[in-house]
């Protein structure tokens, strides 16, 4: 019996998954290249890059989640708008729908690693229609060929059935609309349809990740890392835009992960094997390494906007979408460690890219206060394309990652402040936003003083400076930083209306208090009164 013919034979007996004739297992990253470009899923661009479209959906589709309410979730899961319950027979009737709709097709099947650390690790099975997205799925895992191993049949504890193709029905299946990523935790399976954004593929492993983990005392985090020449760990918190993956990718520095973590008694090790980096207006002086990437083979391009004739890239098109996107094996970045593990972190960095301007560029902050922003992950997006609308708005995404956490945030938290005092944790905010006004009125802080701030921060020049409160968020304000200029550090003294400073700080302050509020029960109140000092109701 062949191989494909052992596994055609498990999915049938396991899931119920008939007539797979057209099985490719486990395939290359150039098999599969050749194969999505056979099957014309994609592009080749002028240096080998395989670019792929996404249609009408060119990000995650948060309202399309659901989590299945059973016996076993029922009294774990954080239900909520995030955490959205789906019946089990409502789960049984897409699981049942979308086997069907697979009958007879090819698929393309990986097995695959979440966890690079093996007492902790999570085999995984990406079932899906394309090439193209298990190539990607290869891309952002643990190869199991990479460290000579061969998972078994029945080996991957999670099974991802992904069928982009197919459309649900909210009327018959209780979905929001016709997309659906659908987990149901007890019996170890997600499925993902309606549409192609391969985002959801990792997320949902994730997902997945954030409510097992925690379970076992294990820290999961949505951050990037890194260590240094010293063994130095350093954690980076931040949501889309903040600079995670961009400051992380530091040449002086060996890259842990750039998204998704986890924090065990043996220290820290990345869940995946790649990277999913933002790519629009990169440059080769800014993020070089990460440039590099997109010029190299193995790299998944997706809603990059390519000359069809020249197949030459243009990053600073947005004209299919803001979020366009580079999936590439981790091992694409000079020093990386791959699978990606150290030891504790000797700093934790929470990033956030303040658009109101107001909130210091660096900060150094007590263990309550790095529990209340981790649960608040605030950052602010600039005004989109709207007509007349100027103003920031501002975004609070628990334990920066909310989409993602199926546990209450408490749980998170709790565990975050436990090994922040065990390991003795420097913790610091930085702002990569605006100085000396919001958006519109300021600019965008320079990133060479970001890297200065963040790099003293890691290399302990700031642990001797002398700090100064800020009277209206709290924080403790580094009144000195090397290569950085004495006023970029204060951010009033960035503003020429001082004024119109206090009162868009307080602003600020008040929509921290108004957001903290809805997690107050099950927080201490120590972590409560860690928040701003202005801006209370």
């Amino acid at each position: 019996m062949s191989t494909t013919d052992t596994l055609a034979q498990h999915l049938a007996s396991t899931l119920g998954l008939k007539n797979t004739t057209n099985l490719y297992w486990n395939q290359s990253s150039p098999v599969l290249y050749e194969q999505a470009l056979n099957r014309s899923e994609g592009k080749i661009s002028e240096d080998g890059v395989f670019v792929a479209y996404t249609g009408t959906f060119t990000g995650r589709a948060p309202n399309d989640k659901f989590i299945v309410d059973d016996a076993g979730s029922h009294d774990k899961v954080w239900w909520g708008k995030v955490n959205k319950a789906l019946s089990e027979a409502q789960f049984n009737q897409v699981l049942a729908d979308a086997l069907q709709f697979l009958e007879g097709r090819e698929l393309f099947v990986q097995d695959l690693l979440a966890g690079a650390n093996a007492a902790d690790e999570l085999p995984v099975r990406i079932i899906t229609q394309y090439a193209w997205h298990a190539l990607f799925a290869r891309n952002m895992f643990i190869r199991p060929d990479d460290l000579n191993r061969t998972l078994d049949v029945t080996e991957p504890k999670f099974t991802v059935i992904h069928v982009p193709d197919m459309q649900a029905d909210p009327d018959k299946h209780g979905t929001h609309s016709g997309a659906f990523v659908l987990l149901n935790l007890t019996r170890g399976l997600i499925l993902i349809g309606g549409t192609h954004y391969a985002g959801e593929i990792k997320k949902s492993i994730f997902s997945v990740l954030n409510y097992l983990l925690p379970q076992r005392g294990i820290m999961s985090m949505h951050a990037s890392a890194n260590v240094g020449k010293k063994g130095d760990v350093a954690i980076l918190f931040g949501l889309s835009g903040t600079g995670k993956t961009t400051l992380s990718a530091d040449p002086n520095r060996a890259l842990i992960g750039d998204d998704e973590h986890g924090w065990s008694d043996t220290g820290v090790f990345n869940l995946e094997g790649g990277c999913y980096a933002k790519v629009i207006n990169l440059s080769p002086e800014q993020e070089p390494m990460i440039y590099k990437t997109t010029q190299t083979f193995g790299t998944v391009l997706e809603n990059v906007v390519m000359d069809q004739a020249t197949r030459k890239l243009n990053l600073d098109d947005n004209g299919i979408t803001e979020n366009t996107r580079a999936s590439y094996p981790i091992t694409q970045i000079p020093g990386a460690l791959y699978p990606g593990k150290a030891g504790h972190p000797k700093h934790i960095i929470m990033l956030t890219c303040d658009a109101f301007g107001v909130l210091p560029p660096i900060s150094k902050l007590t263990t309550e206060q790095a529990m209340y922003h981790f649960i608040s992950g605030y950052t602010a997006k600039v005004a989109g394309t709207e007509k007349g609308v100027t103003e920031p708005t501002a975004t609070f995404s628990t334990c920066f990652g909310a989409p993602f956490m199926a546990l209450h945030p408490s749980v998170y938290a709790d565990l975050l402040g436990a090994k922040i005092n065990e390991h003795g944790v420097s913790c610091w905010l930085v702002n990569t936003g605006w100085t000396g006004g919001g958006y519109g009125v300021g600019k965008r802080m320079n990133i060479h003083h970001t890297r200065s701030m963040v790099n003293a921060a890691l290399n302990g020049d700031l642990d001797q400076v002398a700090t100064r409160r800020d009277a209206i968020f709290g924080l403790n304000i580094p009144v000195a930083c090397p290569n950085v200029p004495t006023e970029v550090l204060e951010p009033s003294s960035t503003w020429v209306d001082k004024a119109a400073y206090e009162a868009k700080a307080t602003y600020l302050a008040s929509l921290f208090h108004e957001n903290f509020a809805k997690y107050s029960e099950g927080v201490a109140e120590t972590i409560c009164a860690a928040g701003p000092l202005k801006g209370r109701a």
